[in-house]
């Protein structure tokens, strides 16, 4: 017997470790200033109301947290709930509904454990997840013991998974429905028909529907539909078999500060509640005051929204219509289809000091063979507006000569 959980060895490098393995030996060019675009890592300023409010709270380090959250961040959050999201946040109660996370990673990863059990007749669990996808889905779903399925969403699909075609086999096993919207790497925002549908088939089924939002507040012209909403005009306005996650690390650029919610179906953020008292510490209170005040501040977040715009609006006049640009619903990366992200990612290192990510690296293999990320690369568009330009034009510049080739 080892002595190291066998569903370990399951695991793929994570998408970055794979990155960093392809271009070790691979060197840049010298006195090229590297831009790495490869990691969603914000570069905006944080809020100063941010360091203001954690000062002010300093004297509550020494204090354990409360695992619900205390009750002024617990208001706050509620509030902008009922406020994003209308009757959707509305009906959210904020001491059944909804708790703090150190980051939506942490409660993503957990909930799978929350949600996958044992079935009668030794079927295995399924969690389904969009493909390409965020490596905490898969890692969430293998280590529960669940079999992550792959959902291909891809440009002809509109980057959504296929809802129609999920056999009802599959479904009745299904434990955990990851979805993103607006879509990680693709930008695609679900509307209320595709996220009433997808809720229908999770009460039909028995299984949770969990709605990553992180990129809600980074969009283009039009605020996404969130999944409360559909919740509210959607078979008498219950939260029933429904989970949503939301972060301040992109909305606020404060992806340091670790803070983020989970809210919901009452009966599972119960069960959540349960487990995370064993497997994980409160969000500090300092940090939960700090977060309070940046949901309460929406100007801020107008003009962070405003600086993704500009150089998305940027990325098209450099672009046109080059490698499959589109602009995306929301979100600050770019999916372009470069027809070998690999190759790609190596040459654009070499030649460019400019670092993107493999769309490979975040997809896995179709029943056909294709892995659905395999053309492309993610691009996340977090530097200053000039720095994104000039990158741009060379990256434009490169796949230019390497058509050629």
């Amino acid at each position: 017997m080892s002595m190291l959980n066998d569903r370990l060895s399951a695991l793929e490098d994570y998408p970055f470790t794979r990155l960093r393995t392809l271009l070790t030996d691979v060197p840049a060019p010298e006195g090229r200033a590297a831009v790495d675009f490869s990691i969603g890592d914000p570069k905006h300023p944080s809020p100063a109301l941010l360091t203001e409010a954690m000062a002010a709270a300093a004297e509550s380090w020494n204090r354990y947290p409360p695992i619900a959250g205390t009750e002024d961040w617990r208001q706050a959050v509620g509030d902008w709930l009922a406020w994003r999201f209308g009757e959707g946040g509305r009906l959210i109660d904020p001491d059944l509904a909804l708790l703090p996370a150190s980051g939506t990673r942490e409660a993503l990863f957990m909930l799978a454990s929350a949600c996958v059990g044992s079935m009668s007749g030794g079927s295995q669990p399924a969690v389904l997840l969009p493909n390409p996808f965020y490596a905490v889905y898969v890692g969430a779903a293998q280590m529960a013991g669940a079999e992550p399925v792959f959902l291909t969403a891809d440009q002809r699909l509109g980057f959504l998974p296929d809802l129609d075609a999920l056999p009802a086999s599959l479904l009745d096993r299904t434990a955990l429905f990851y979805l993103c919207s607006p879509a990680n790497p693709q930008g695609a925002a679900a509307d209320i028909a595709y996220l009433q549908k997808a809720l229908s088939l999770a009460r039909r089924h028995g299984f949770v529907l969990a709605v990553d939002e992180c990129y809600s507040e980074i969009y283009d012209r039009t605020p996404p539909t969130g999944a409360l909403e559909a919740a509210a005009a959607f078979d008498g306005g219950r939260l029933d078999n429904l989970i949503v996650f939301n972060s301040l690390s992109k909305r606020s650029s404060a992806a340091g500060l670790r803070s983020g919610f989970i809210a919901g179906d009452p009966t599972v953020i119960a069960a959540f509640r349960r487990l995370r008292g064993y497997a994980s510490a409160g969000m500090p209170m300092p940090i939960q005051a700090a977060s309070a005040a940046l949901w309460r501040d929406e100007a801020h977040v107008a003009e962070n929204r405003d600086l993704y715009r500009a150089k998305i609006d940027a990325a098209e006049r450099i672009m046109g219509n080059s490698l499959g640009f589109y602009r995306p619903d929301g979100g600050f990366f770019l999916w372009l289809d470069v027809g070998d992200g690999e190759r790609a990612a190596e040459r654009l290192w070499r030649e460019q000091a400019i670092r993107v990510l493999p769309g490979a690296y975040i997809g896995r293999p179709a029943q056909d063979g294709s892995n659905p990320g395999r053309s492309f690369v993610r691009l996340a568009l977090v530097h200053d507006i000039g720095v994104v330009a000039d990158a741009l034009a060379r990256l434009k510049g490169t796949f230019s000569a390497m058509a050629g080739d």
